[in-house]
């Protein structure tokens, strides 16, 4: 599963940027692609969250060839926008298309797990959560978080978790700053380690934001980095 947010860095002028538009982008215009210049202030004024679509599917290019962000077949995106529509907003610019975009779900762990302790009750889950290199640090992915979560709320989630690598700290710091906390760790819940300091995977964080069904605050906790369960726990 992908970790909720990919953190590759980009040197670019926070002020300007290049921004390639391709003669699809410019509404099918018989013009050569060309380089424009303008500053963020415009990408955000040209930018809208909308819910995803079914051809918007075929737009995705800009986020998906980020090495960091996984692809999926046609089928699986399909299958979350049929199921969880709500769950599922692009970030559109003007000129270039699809920018970013969050999916998620719904889902519970199965009744047979409620007296376990480590049961997971009704919950909304972001999957992917991807935002082109160059429209980054704009806040485009916090608004689409929020609308994942408004989405969750609406359809009486207790909370909204992600898994986050535990050495990601760029992500782990984002979610942070949008209320998201460590509800326990993960042991080895990725295959593989990046650092090369485990042979076994890298462990995860499993970060959850309460909905307002929890006003209790009974699906969070604090320091959840100590608490370790393993992968089959979680399932």
């Amino acid at each position: 599963m992908q970790e909720g947010y990919n953190n590759q860095q980009l040197n670019f002028n926070p002020h300007r940027r290049l921004l390639l538009v391709t003669a699809r982008q410019k509404k099918n215009k018989s013009i050569k692609p060309h380089i424009i210049y303008h500053s963020h202030i415009d990408d955000i004024k040209m930018s809208s969250i909308e819910r995803m679509s079914p051809l918007d599917l075929l737009d995705l290019n800009l986020t998906n060839l980020d090495p960091l962000t996984e692809n999926y077949d046609l089928g699986f995106y399909l299958n979350y926008l049929n199921k969880w529509p709500s769950l599922f907003s692009t970030v559109k610019d003007h000129d270039a298309g699809i920018v970013g975009y969050i999916m998620g779900k719904l889902e519970e762990q199965h009744p047979a797990m409620r007296h376990s302790e480590h049961y997971t009750p009704w919950h909304g889950h972001i999957t992917v959560l991807t935002v082109a290199p160059a429209w980054r640090r704009l806040g485009f992915a916090r608004r689409l978080t929020e609308q994942l979560e408004r989405g969750s709320d609406s359809n009486d989630a207790w909370f909204v978790d992600l898994y986050v690598r535990a050495g990601n700290k760029v992500a782990y710091d984002m979610y942070k700053g949008m209320g998201y906390s460590v509800f326990r760790r993960v042991v080895n819940y990725y295959s593989d380690d990046p650092s090369g300091m485990s042979e076994t995977g890298e462990d995860a964080f499993d970060m959850r934001k309460p909905c307002s069904r929890d006003k209790k605050l009974e699906h969070v906790r604090e320091n959840g980095e100590n608490f370790p369960v393993g992968p089959e726990d979680v399932m």
